[in-house]
């Protein structure tokens, strides 16, 4: 995955908590609940949140599509953040890439710094209001239910069309699922991070377009077998430039 630079320079916040309680209380994982910037809204997508973490010097998070990190540090009063870089990614639809846009252009114009119950960045035109995350145990493979959240083909990240997409993994070493458009069955095995589908049968029915395409590149990825990464409630499949994003129900 590509990578490319950020911020340029550094973003200097000025803190409003100050003494070492301050660097516990800005540690964790926070997800955006609204922001500003120049007077314009960011468009919060239950589908695609904005996040920020700060973790022992290390910051970072996901900018509605792609993820960004660097390294912070604190002094007295300042947070200063630096070496940030942004994946390259494109996702649909353009709601997304604007609620990015806008929120990389607030947070290098923050530089202030409000921690109560929740975490507040502001300066010239800009305000970005987060609330904690509480940390998410990692969901198993097996015996979860995983909707089909988006689709990934090389850099590019598009939606779900159709009906409710699932993949569901059991311990009997059958799966069963749907591509948004026709359901399929399978038997699995498992070597490290690596599931190989076998048996893989669908229902029959033809799709059309343009549920034709998803339906292709879900079972493509799942009937050559693939590399599966779950980060608490996200599963990621990936076969070559193909994957699939799915989020676990409940």
């Amino acid at each position: 995955m590509r990578r490319i630079t950020f911020l340029s320079a550094l973003a200097v916040l000025a803190v409003a908590c100050l003494g070492s309680d301050f660097a516990a209380s800005v540690e964790g994982q926070w997800q955006l609940m609204s922001g500003t910037v120049d007077g314009e809204a960011i468009p919060i997508l239950e589908s695609h949140p904005i996040t920020i973490e700060f973790d022992d010097g290390q910051v970072g998070g996901t900018a509605a599509c792609n993820g960004y990190g660097g390294t912070y540090e604190l002094s007295d009063a300042t947070l200063s953040l630096s070496d940030l870089a942004m994946t390259e990614m494109a996702c649909s639809p353009d709601e997304v890439m604007e609620a990015e846009a806008l929120y990389a252009s607030a947070l290098i114009l923050v530089d202030h710094v409000e921690v109560n119950v929740d975490l507040t960045l502001t300066g010239p035109g800009a305000e970005l209001m987060f609330e904690i995350l509480e940390p998410v145990p990692d969901a198993e493979l097996t015996n979860t239910v995983w909707e089909l959240d988006s689709l990934i083909m090389g850099d590019a990240v598009s939606s779900v069309l159709g009906e409710r997409a699932t993949l569901e993994f059991f311990t009997d070493g059958s799966v069963l699922g749907g591509t948004g458009c026709r359901t399929f069955s399978a038997q699995y095995t498992v070597s490290g991070s690596e599931v190989v589908i076998t048996d893989l049968a669908s229902d029959g029915h033809q799709c059309e377009p343009p549920l034709a395409d998803q339906d292709n590149q879900v079972l493509s990825v799942l009937q050559d077998g693939f590399q599966f990464d779950i980060e608490e409630n996200r599963l990621s499949t990936i076969a070559g430039e193909e994957g699939l994003s799915y989020l676990a129900e409940g």
